[in-house]
């Protein structure tokens, strides 16, 4: 086997054994892709997938045939029996993989495992052109889900076109299954004051996408928010009585109460018919048999509506009494009920209530996060999923150090407790400000640990494979690089929605975005005994800046950094011949670069910095500061389109121009 260091290809997921041959294979000029008909492709896409590369790698059009009559170049096939160990393969999702002079097979146990070596082949076709590496490869994966959980609510409704780039990228790094998360933003009939003015995907969206997803080999699962995270609905006039809360339906909107206030009163039958409804309507969209309810982040269960009822029954056996009954009305349809796990492992005995087919959805987001809630699930007998995070919330970049030390930690975790697989979330907390191709890098850590979690790939090698594998850059370096940048976001997307949202909309202080925020939560309570008052807006945010004080001075130095990480990626971009990439990749620069001197301007006027340390930006530069935002944001609203509907832009842009108003304010 070829040293890694001496080769300038790589394979993601790397396979689980595979050896390379001192020799190579040129690919003919007109050549033919065989694909036997026993695979189940009904229209061949495995086949017309490597043509594709074919042609763009070596500007070549090769043929497509099937039967015994037909020779092939590259042969697909299924075989007849599964002769290697168990270990290295046998089970769904497995394949060979043999390239040498005569040609080039791929064999699997099953359709999965055909479409398996095929991206593999893929890998080498993109990175290689015409001339392959002689190897020989036996893999399979170690875990047979390996999901995606894409947020498509909370700011970002994706267009159909991009939906449909992201499966192609899925099926490519091996993901098998997909779930987009669904609060308000589908068109349910009889909830158009719920859905209206997100860009709702529709049935019709649903139903093509779930063909196209089938078609590259991957379950597309219905997930949509039944009993928390309904915070939308909850402030309808028609739904609002059926909140925890009703009475604070008309507050105004708040990025931070969506994370928070957002239950169903499940004390009120008509509760039940609500989520039900929502559930039987949308099933009937989907091939796939799981259902995902959500039921997560339950906060206010118990303390409105429902709260004399669960000083009855308690909350944790008013919760799974609901849940249950989710699950059961699921089970009755056929269906094999998800949840997230949130709440049952903070009350470990409803585990004990879950019905045998219930799998639950086992989230841990921390980067140094231990295996003990994995193990309380595995320990009650419960079916469970790992959930690990791409780390992209709340941010322009995405952190990417984080993302490696929780996916490679939970996969590791889920393998050792025999989790059934493992499901890496991207959320979109805040109005989904982070640009979804930022995520690629964290995607393809869970490709890679979802198919070999016992691996001990190192984050440096694997930045530098995915630089080579999915951006085509020869230098290596451009996710390292990015990485990089990422550290140097000191004044961040959620600190500037956390200091604008303190003021209430009246000029007040908002209490429960303070309790949000820990140097503030602690201090609620006391600042009220000891001034016999409400804190202030102007006191909250001088503590808050100040709680900040040690992180704001790196902001010169940070910003310097940034800067030249823009300098060092800008060729090695140029090269790569991905503009929409590259464009994505210079405006969250650009912006991290404009929140770290926004951050910096704040801190000053509550007296946290000295004017004279105000750096390249002096007191009488704030409006120029805020005029900066303004045409930032406008190139930012372009990249948006690039990937989404406009669902909620106008909320991201009406923070940036509050932002905007504060510099100016500030300035006088």
């Amino acid at each position: 086997m070829a040293s890694e260091n001496t080769r300038k290809w790589a394979i993601i997921p790397e396979p689980n054994s595979m050896t390379v041959g001192e020799g190579t294979v040129l690919l003919p000029y007109a050549g033919r892709v065989n694909e036997s008909i026993a695979i189940g492709d009904g229209d061949f896409l495995l086949a017309h997938q490597l043509v594709a590369d074919i042609r763009s790698a070596t500007g070549t059009d090769w043929d497509i045939a099937t039967g015994d009559m037909w020779s092939g170049f590259i042969r697909l096939r299924i075989a007849d029996s599964w002769d290697f160990d168990s270990q290295d393969g046998g089970t769904a999702g497995a394949y060979t993989l043999t390239i040498n002079t005569d040609g080039i097979t791929i064999t699997g146990c099953d359709f999965e495992g055909v479409r398996n070596g095929v991206q593999t082949l893929r890998q080498l076709i993109r990175q290689n052109g015409g001339v392959l590496p002689e190897l020989q490869i036996a893999d399979a994966p170690a875990c047979q889900i390996r999901g995606y959980y894409l947020d498509a609510t909370r700011g970002r409704v994706p267009t159909l076109a991009w939906l449909k780039q992201w499966a192609d990228k899925l099926c490519l790094y091996k993901y098998n299954q997909l779930q987009l998360y669904i609060e308000h933003t589908f068109a349910f009939d009889g909830m158009s004051e719920t859905w209206r003015g997100s860009s709702p995907l529709t049935p019709a969206d649903t139903l093509e996408f779930d063909q196209y997803c089938a078609n590259l080999g991957i379950e597309l699962v219905p997930s949509v928010s039944t009993f928390g995270h309904q915070y939308v609905a909850m402030r309808t006039q028609e739904l609002r009585e059926l909140g925890e809360f009703p009475e604070d339906a008309d507050r105004p909107f708040s990025f931070i109460e969506r994370m928070r206030h957002h239950t169903l009163n499940v004390a009120d039958d008509r509760a039940f018919a609500f989520s039900a409804q929502l559930v039987d309507s949308y099933l009937q969209l989907f091939r796939s048999k799981r259902f995902n309810i959500c039921a997560d982040e339950t906060f206010d269960l118990g303390k409105g509506k429902s709260k004399q009822e669960a000083q009855r029954v308690g909350v944790a056996a008013l919760y799974a009494t609901y849940v249950g009954k989710l699950c059961e009305h699921l089970s009755k349809q056929g269906r094999e009920p998800m949840f997230w796990g949130d709440i049952a492992v903070e009350m470990p005995e409803i585990l004990e209530t879950l019905p045998n087919n219930v799998t639950l959805l086992n989230w841990q987001y921390e980067p140094e996060a231990t295996d003990e809630k994995i193990q309380l699930v595995a320990q009650a007998g419960a079916k469970q999923i790992v959930c690990p995070a791409v780390w992209g919330w709340n941010a322009l970049l995405p952190r990417i150090d984080d993302a490696w030390n929780n996916i490679a930690r939970i996969a590791r975790y889920g393998l050792d407790c025999g989790a059934e697989g493992m499901l890496v979330t991207d959320w979109g907390d805040f109005g989904h400000v982070n640009d979804p191709r930022m995520a690629v890098p964290g995607m393809i850590f869970g490709a890679q640990y979802a198919w070999n979690p016992a691996g001990d790939t190192a984050e440096n090698d694997l930045l530098e494979r995915i630089s080579r594998v999915e951006y085509g850059d020869c230098s290596a370096r451009f996710v390292a690089l990015l990485r990089n940048a990422s550290a140097q976001a000191v004044f961040t997307w959620r600190e500037l929605v956390e200091y604008l949202e303190l003021d209430d909309g009246t000029g007040n202080c908002n209490t429960d975005v303070a309790q949000t925020i820990p140097c503030l939560a602690d201090r609620l309570v006391d600042h009220l005994s000891d001034c016999g008052n409400a804190m202030t807006v102007r006191e909250a945010r001088n503590r808050m800046m100040r709680n900040m004080a040690t992180t704001i001075e790196r902001i010169p130095q940070a910003n310097r950094a940034l800067q030249q990480c823009m300098v060092d990626i800008a060729p090695i971009a140029a090269h790569m011949g991905n503009p929409g990439i590259t464009a994505a990749v210079r405006i969250a620069m650009e912006g991290q670069l404009l929140l770290n001197r926004v951050g910096f301007a704040l801190a000053e006027a509550h007296d946290v910095r000295d004017a004279h340390d105000a750096g390249d930006w002096r007191p009488s530069d704030y409006r120029a500061l805020a005029r900066e935002l303004e045409c930032w944001c406008e190139a930012y609203a372009k990249e948006w389109n690039a990937t989404s509907q406009p669902s909620e832009l106008h909320r991201i842009q009406e923070t940036v121009w509050k932002a905007a108003d504060e510099l100016r304010r500030i300035s006088k």
